[in-house]
């Protein structure tokens, strides 16, 4: 079963909706059945033993399916930084003790063989609050509220992800997107120059950017991003100019890690992209970068860190 997805929209009022924390995480289903628990991402793929410590699960009940969102929080605020190093590999649940990941349930789609999908979100959203979360220390319910414009101030002040808004009458349809869910995310954007690109699955293609801002110390590595380089359009506008400043060696300040540098075609940082995004890691890396675009309205100089 897949997850039911958000659609991106304005942030929607009245009476009939409900509001949650949008959460940095991992998009993750948590099947029980007969007391064993397995873990699927957004796409299907079984992640359960890269979180061997929501074991704890399996207590709430025999045989559930939870929807939810898998978080490692720093002082109350989610870290993606912190959970990618979780995202790819397996890993012994004794380590991941020492730094547990929660999972933040916000919905229940089966309850002790009983299918809910059907059930309106606020019936669903009830049954959850019914189970007994103390059972199972990695639990957590993603907390709901009813004002959902000082929520949307409020997760913006502290530099989280957004809102997501959810209709009272709401069913859950499995693999769709939904507009009973609205998803409303403060995205921001920065000028960045290009230091690198990979090809993608099909050489011919480009697959990912490496961008990097300006800052005192030269050019700042800001991390990758292979979202919005899908159109033939930008593939076109990219592949020449990338060509003309290629370089045979990184041109950031710092050695970057080798994970990072591993496949890449170096160019000098001549190509100004747009870029939007959530925020900033604490390693000075963009948070879900994706991109706009190229700005030949813009010189290199201009490529400095925004907020």
């Amino acid at each position: 079963m897949q997850p039911m997805l958000a659609t991106p929209g304005a942030l929607p009022s009245g009476p009939g909706w409900i509001y949650e924390v949008k959460w940095d995480g991992m998009r993750v289903l948590a099947d029980v059945v007969d007391g064993v628990l397995t873990l699927r991402s957004r796409d299907g793929a079984d992640v359960t033993t890269h979180f061997p410590e929501l074991r704890d699960l399996r207590a709430l009940a025999p045989d559930v399916l939870l929807d939810g969102e898998v978080v490692l929080l720093d002082n109350g605020v989610p870290s993606s930084a912190a959970l990618a190093a979780r995202l790819h590999r397996a890993i012994d649940e004794r380590t991941a003790r020492a730094r547990p990941v929660t999972f933040m349930a916000f919905d229940v789609m089966r309850l002790y063989g009983v299918p809910l999908l059907d059930r309106p979100f606020h019936e669903r959203r009830a049954t959850l609050e019914r189970l007994d979360a103390a059972a199972a220390p990695t639990l957590s319910l993603s907390p709901t509220y009813t004002d959902g414009p000082t929520l949307l101030a409020v997760t913006a002040e502290r530099g989280m992800e957004g809102v997501v808004a959810k209709r009272r009458e709401a069913p859950y349809r499995p693999g769709e997107r939904s507009a009973g869910w609205v998803t409303v995310s403060h995205r921001r954007t920065q000028a960045c120059l290009v230091g690198g690109w990979r090809e993608g699955t099909d050489p011919s293609r480009i697959g990912s950017l490496l961008l990097g801002v300006l800052n005192r110390h030269g050019l700042a590595f800001a991390g990758g991003v292979g979202s919005g380089l899908g159109d033939d359009a930008t593939q076109r506008a990219l592949g020449p100019r990338l060509a003309a400043v290629a370089a045979p060696s990184p041109p950031f300040a710092e050695k970057l890690e080798r994970a990072d540098a591993a496949g890449v075609h170096w160019c000098e940082p001549g190509v100004v992209v747009d870029v939007e995004h959530l925020g900033w890691t604490d390693t000075g890396r963009l948070r879900h970068p994706v991109l706009r675009g190229l700005r030949d309205d813009l010189e290199p100089a201009d490529a400095v860190r925004g907020s």
